[in-house]
């Protein structure tokens, strides 16, 4: 089957909004190597108020600086040409979604954001998104950062792109079980080609 929808995920991919997890982690007083939403979730009520305002305060922060990865204006431009659905699933707030999609006048046919579904790694904000859009996993592909992107991804039997921002495909991102790596939109021919391509 071709690709007839491409599901992206939003901050590191679509726009850089200079988030530095690190720093999150260590206002937190959270230890390195876990992930963020996951670790907060198993903390006491009082505590995991306190850090989910921090992430809010350094989302929102990153949604009014957030620039356009190069050459995203034109891909999705390419991608609309050709009839392919488009899509937003991100582990982001949806409000702070919202706004950096408006900010960036970017437009999709779905937004599915932390408060929507379970996140990624969990597939089944993929699944909805196929059924909404009345295809089939195979005729879908995937497009982010992270490793939790292509861990959804492929647990939903869609196609996974690892998009590196011009470095290096980094296994512990995911690169050993992604189906493609992308260095730039800027230069999308090769991958517009492959997802044309019955497989």
């Amino acid at each position: 089957m071709i690709i007839r929808g491409v599901i992206f995920d939003l901050d590191g991919t679509l726009v850089d909004s200079g988030l530095d997890f690190d720093l999150l982690r260590r206002e937190m007083g959270l230890l390195p190597g876990h992930g963020l939403l996951e670790t907060i979730e198993t903390l006491p009520e009082s505590e995991a108020e306190r850090c989910r305002a921090i992430l809010a305060r350094h989302e929102w922060e990153g949604a009014q600086r957030a620039t356009l990865m190069p050459g995203v204006p034109e891909f999705l431009r390419e991608l609309a040409a050709r009839g392919l659905h488009r899509a937003i699933f991100t582990r982001n707030a949806r409000s702070v979604t919202l706004a950096t999609l408006a900010r960036l006048a970017l437009d999709f046919d779905m937004v599915i954001a932390r408060e929507d579904a379970p996140a990624k790694p969990d597939p089944a904000a993929i699944w909805r998104i196929c059924a909404q859009w009345r295809l089939q996993p195979a005729e879908v592909a995937l497009i982010g950062d992270f490793r939790y992107d292509i861990e959804a991804g492929n647990r939903a039997g869609v196609r996974t792109i690892l998009y590196t921002a011009e470095g290096p495909a980094l296994a512990s991102h995911g690169a050993d079980e992604a189906h493609y790596c992308l260095r730039s939109f800027a230069h999308p021919q090769e991958l517009l080609a492959w997802l044309a391509e019955p497989l």
